[in-house]
């Protein structure tokens, strides 16, 4: 209930932001714990941070996100997105808080070639994938009472500001090299607008929802064919062209097709998403904004 004690780890981050500005409208006293603050590894400080600030909901939008990176440091990645998530629902059994964990569509090998839903059996490809299933599994084994949120291609005005930035951010850093962009076509995800995947995640909360959910962009969609959309509405035309799995090699394998059903999201009655064209012209227009001089 609004006014309730809400901390958030990777608050700093592209979806941590977006998290606490929603929750803080909503009237919820927010505190905020990104890496520089907290190691999420250190099971003592996840314990110490919690028991201080006393919360009844702790959201959990901190994670190691590099694909490729991982497969040469699995250990990283599974102690970040797997036993992290462990300490989190322990210390949150502690202080008798309602864990909400991030996760993502990775989790499944893409081979359904529709979208996913909550039931659908879980085979994640690679080191990153795996440690992100863990991290699902500790947190439902520790606490009776947890909400996992899965999600896909998030991207929001928040990745300005971080080093990894985001896939618009990138498309649009190519775009402005002008040299030819590549981008595959054969890979299909539903990517998601922060802000929307935020207040998404408010709503199921204040309705007291638990076990698995999807949040994704809502339409199924290939890289190739959202990269085109993206350049559309920023009023581009750089030499982009399609290539596919087998010309891309990455060190990590990753599903071809990992969008992600909302069916169980409209049926708990959450406002459907943004359509792609409508996000991505919010996104722009946010971007614009950040990027504009103060005063002007």
């Amino acid at each position: 209930m609004p006014g309730e004690r809400i901390a958030i780890f990777g608050s700093h981050g592209q979806l941590g932001v977006e998290l606490t500005a929603e929750f803080r409208k909503r009237g919820y006293e927010v505190t905020g714990f990104d890496r520089a603050r907290v190691d999420i590894t250190d099971a003592g400080r996840v314990e110490e941070c919690l028991a201080q600030c006393d919360p009844a909901i702790v959201l959990n939008a901190a994670a190691y996100n590099q694909v490729d990176v991982a497969e040469k440091e699995p250990e990283t990645a599974y102690m970040v997105n797997g036993l992290a998530v462990r300490n989190m629902a322990i210390a949150c059994r502690q202080v008798d808080a309602k864990l909400v964990h991030f996760s993502t569509d990775y989790v499944f090998d893409g081979a359904a070639g529709r979208a996913y839903n909550e039931d659908d059996p879980t085979h994640p490809l690679g080191a990153y994938a795996v440690s992100k299933l863990a991290g699902e599994l500790y947190a439902r084994a520790y606490l009776d009472h947890v909400l996992v949120v899965r999600t896909s291609g998030v991207y929001g005005p928040g990745g300005l500001d971080t080093a990894r930035g985001n896939f618009v951010e990138l498309m649009l850093r190519l775009a402005a090299s002008a040299q030819p962009i590549r981008v595959v076509e054969d890979h299909v995800a539903s990517p998601t607008f922060a802000p929307a995947l935020a207040s998404r995640t408010a709503d199921l909360v204040e309705r007291g929802a638990g076990g698995i959910v999807h949040i994704g962009g809502g339409t199924p969609i290939s890289w190739f064919d959202w990269a085109v959309k993206i350049f559309d509405a920023a009023g581009l035309n750089p030499p982009l062209k399609p290539t596919n799995e087998r010309e891309f090699r990455t060190a990590a394998r990753r599903p071809k097709y990992s969008a992600l059903s909302n069916a169980k999201l409209h049926s708990l009655g959450i406002e459907p998403m943004p359509s792609l064209d409508q996000a991505i012209r919010f996104y722009l227009e946010a971007r614009s904004l950040r990027a504009s001089p103060i005063g002007a």
